[in-house]
């Protein structure tokens, strides 16, 4: 998997690493840490893209976040497209906990999920939530699922 920087500089540790680097660097600065890992996708022709982030948001001061793009050709129906986000997310959260546990960092997984019946996306929602859930970690969906509604969003646009 390859991530980048918010300025487009590539992440050259691996991403394990890189996280623990950046935990470490910050905590020593003094800043309160919170994870919040996110995916977001676009349809664009034959093609979906995926964005995936992890955002470190510094109590009170900012933050910054490593991004994953990948592109596939596989067709989804907006539940399974849902469901893929919500997947990739708990990869990267599932890879990294031990980190945040280690560290005492607070995360979460955000979903790119409306909470609002009305919408399609909404389809996946008890499905995701329950996966996110059931694996241990703390679930956001729209409107508070910043990371992926915002971040990632903005990463396949």
């Amino acid at each position: 998997m390859r991530w980048r920087k918010f300025n487009g500089d590539p992440v050259e540790l691996p991403i394990f690493e890189a996280v623990k680097a950046a935990i470490l660097r910050e905590t020593k600065l003094g800043y309160r840490l919170k994870v919040c890992i996110g995916s977001d996708s676009q349809i664009k022709g034959k093609e979906t893209e995926f964005a995936t982030v992890i955002v470190f948001l510094r109590e009170g001061k900012g933050g910054f976040m490593f991004i994953h793009n990948e592109k596939t050709r596989q067709s989804f129906t907006i539940k399974e497209r849902m469901l893929a986000e919500v997947t990739k997310s708990i990869e990267v959260a599932h890879l990294l906990c031990s980190l945040f546990t280690q560290y005492d960092v607070d995360m979460e997984v955000h979903a790119d999920i409306n909470t609002n019946p009305q919408f399609k996306s909404n389809a996946a929602l008890r499905e995701a939530m329950g996966y996110i859930l059931g694996m241990g970690f703390a679930f956001k969906a729209k409107p508070e699922a910043f990371a992926s509604t915002s971040c990632a969003n903005k990463m396949v646009s």
